[in-house]
């Protein structure tokens, strides 16, 4: 039984002033007592239910309101699971055994399986085409796509691609323009309308010339690209015409520079708010500290902020997964003050609280930890993977 199997704390975040807690850390969950770590965080629509993926393959779920375990998939897959997403009631998941499958949330029974054939890896997929039944996955050095209303493979790209694509995403308001992103460095898009072929349907290519781990939207229309790498770069890229706005090749040590915490060792993300069209960096520490880092860039000038949240005293390890509630992103109240929800390789699930008396909900600004190093202090140097 979950009761059992599930630890609540309650803590508060630790190191930070008592007027800098604009921000605190409502609770975690342990999501077991093993040794599983949580790989990502995705909500329902309707922000009723989150998903959350785990190293043992299994997928649980929770209100992102309360934190209270609501149920989990029965089955699991025999590989690690890269994706999960939810459409409607039905949560669809892809992993390294070669399959995506969706599960109906309201018995938590598999409902589908579809199956890339053996020894394939699928390790991201996205819903479009013109009618919203189109699936496109990344399957190793391929892109395979379905009909999702008979399941039959209707293409596959070959071509586009020498090594695993790690991200494919149908464009928000172009849903025949798909984007494809690899470990070969590459960006690619597609126009996936008639007859999808490698010939006559790419589009563009984008040379990032390292890894890409992910890729996503930003601008009013989601005209730009942004691009974190695995060597913890960033670039941002304009769709229209395939070109490079801004290099954050020194994206790492800017964003150390702008705190007085440890240096930042990883991003895990980046966050879009399309209300005020900011864009914020997400990096981490070892230890599982985040800070949500503006991302400045026009004219020629490139800069990485002094952060704008910061999550401090919940993790105690990596940090694999954040979630924005609703409230960040639109501004709109729904979730009784929750800031959003991270997991990471210690198991743990953390709410963060925002502080509700605060004019300014979406984050807490504190001078001690964002006051900016002395020029003269030495640090570490960052040791890669």
């Amino acid at each position: 039984m979950e009761a059992t199997d599930m630890d609540v704390e309650t803590e508060h975040a630790n190191g930070s002033s008592s007027s800098a807690k604009r921000f605190s850390l409502k609770n975690s969950i342990q999501t077991n007592f093993g040794d599983d770590y949580v790989f990502q965080i995705v909500p329902k629509e309707d922000w009723t239910s989150m998903a959350v993926s785990l190293s043992s393959r299994m997928v649980k779920l929770y209100s992102p309101v309360t934190g209270q375990f609501v149920g989990e998939c029965n089955g699991r897959h025999a590989d690690s699971i890269n994706q999960i997403l939810f459409s409607g009631n039905m949560l669809h998941s892809c992993s390294s055994d070669g399959t995506i499958r969706a599960w109906d949330t309201r018995s938590y029974q598999q409902v589908s399986c579809l199956n890339a054939g053996p020894s394939q890896e699928i390790f991201s997929f996205s819903f479009g085409g013109s009618d919203g039944n189109l699936l496109a996955a990344g399957c190793k050095s391929q892109i395979v796509f379905w009909d999702w209303r008979n399941k039959k493979q209707i293409a596959c790209m070959e071509e586009s691609h020498m090594d695993d694509v790690t991200q494919v995403h149908f464009v928000p308001d172009q849903k025949n323009k798909l984007v494809s992103a690899s470990i070969d460095g590459l960006i690619c898009t597609f126009d996936t309308s008639g007859e999808i072929n490698d010939e006559d349907h790419l589009e563009s290519v984008m040379n990032v010339e390292t890894s890409i781990a992910k890729v996503g939207f930003c601008g009013a229309k989601y005209e730009k690209l942004w691009c974190l790498t695995h060597i913890e770069t960033l670039s941002l890229w304009d769709l229209n015409d395939s070109r490079l706005e801004a290099n954050f090749k020194d994206a790492r040590p800017l964003a150390s520079n702008s705190w007085a915490l440890d240096q930042v060792d990883y991003f895990v993300d980046c966050h879009y708010s399309a209300v005020d069209d900011n864009l914020w960096v997400i990096g981490a520490t070892n230890s599982g500290t985040l800070g949500y880092f503006p991302v400045a860039y026009s004219g020629g000038m490139r800069s990485i902020l002094s952060p704008e949240a910061v999550l401090h005293g919940g993790h105690t390890g990596v940090v694999r997964s954040v979630l924005a509630s609703p409230t960040v992103k639109t501004g709109l109240n729904q979730t009784n003050g929750v800031f959003g929800w991270t997991g990471g390789e210690d198991g743990r699930l953390c709410c963060w609280l925002s502080d509700e008396s605060s004019a300014i909900d979406h984050s807490w600004i504190s001078t001690s930890l964002v006051e900016r190093y002395p020029k003269n202090r030495k640090k570490s140097r960052h040791r890669p993977y």
